[in-house]
């Protein structure tokens, strides 16, 4: 099925009725593909874990940032300094 911005706004029941078919929807913007949607495989959904998201602990060794509250009050200070 192929659907346009305006057929997710208007028509989605029909949208969701082909993803319960198994059907693949095609999205169109300005009668071009942006992107597809594919209905979910039983069984495929699974709880993740926020630690094993990729960019999890990736600010871990700064030093800078090793004071939580510090760190937060230089972010909320004003820019007074700058003028």
């Amino acid at each position: 099925m192929k659907a346009s911005i305006l057929d997710l706004r208007r028509r989605m029941r029909d949208v969701l009725r082909a993803l319960d078919q198994n059907e693949t929807v095609t999205i169109l913007y300005r009668g071009k593909p942006k992107g597809v949607l594919h209905p979910m495989q039983e069984g495929s959904r699974r709880r993740v874990q926020v630690t094993e998201h990729p960019v999890f602990g990736m600010w871990a060794d700064r030093e800078d940032l090793k004071d939580v509250s510090g760190a937060v009050d230089r972010l909320r200070q004003g820019r007074t300094d700058a003028v």
